[in-house]
């Protein structure tokens, strides 16, 4: 008969993760295997990976079945495993790419609000857009929300409304804003 002293596991002070941590380590590894093949080809083209993480990228790309693109993503996965001083650079680097689109994304929304507001409230808000630009062409903005209101009203092609958006673009990127300290 045996001891039970034998079965007990020794403390010998390995501090290694214990199987939940790694299982939790292995799962983030391959949620950003996932956010990789994601990916557009001009995003992946700005990340630095090697070669053949690349190549095993857009293997995982071309697979359409679900289940035989999950096992490429997991294969991926392992292999990202294996390098795992590079997955924080390949993180950094993802989450600046995700940040700089929310900013882009931000931007946009703030513009197609100006737009509307140039457009349902008329010489109001295009008072307010010309107090942080002053240097903005009073005239032509005015007639292309007049333009643009008219289109809408009468169910024609936004041309007017497209061009509106691209003046807002060029004045909030190149316009130079007012102070607003005397307010």
């Amino acid at each position: 008969m045996r001891d039970h002293d034998d079965e007990l596991p020794e403390d010998d002070g390995d501090d290694s993760p214990s199987r939940s941590q790694r299982r939790r380590d292995a799962l983030a590894v391959f949620e950003l295997a996932e956010r990789l093949v994601a990916l557009t080809d001009a995003q992946l083209g700005h990340l630095a990976l090697d070669e053949d993480l690349l190549d095993e990228v857009e293997k995982a790309r071309r697979i359409t079945q679900q289940i035989a693109r999950k096992r490429q993503i997991q294969f991926l996965a392992k292999i990202m495993r294996r390098r795992e001083d590079e997955l924080p650079a390949i993180r950094a680097q993802l989450d600046h790419d995700r940040q700089l689109a929310r900013r882009e994304t931000a931007e946009l929304h703030r513009l197609e609000e100006w737009r509307d507001r140039l457009i349902d409230e008329g010489d109001e808000a295009l008072t307010e857009l010309l107090r942080q630009f002053p240097s903005a062409d009073r005239q032509h903005l005015r007639q292309l929300a007049r333009q643009a209101r008219t289109e809408r009203h009468d169910n024609r092609p936004p041309h007017a409304f497209r061009e509106l958006f691209r003046e807002l673009r060029a004045l909030f990127e190149g316009g130079t804003p007012a102070d607003d300290s005397d307010e």
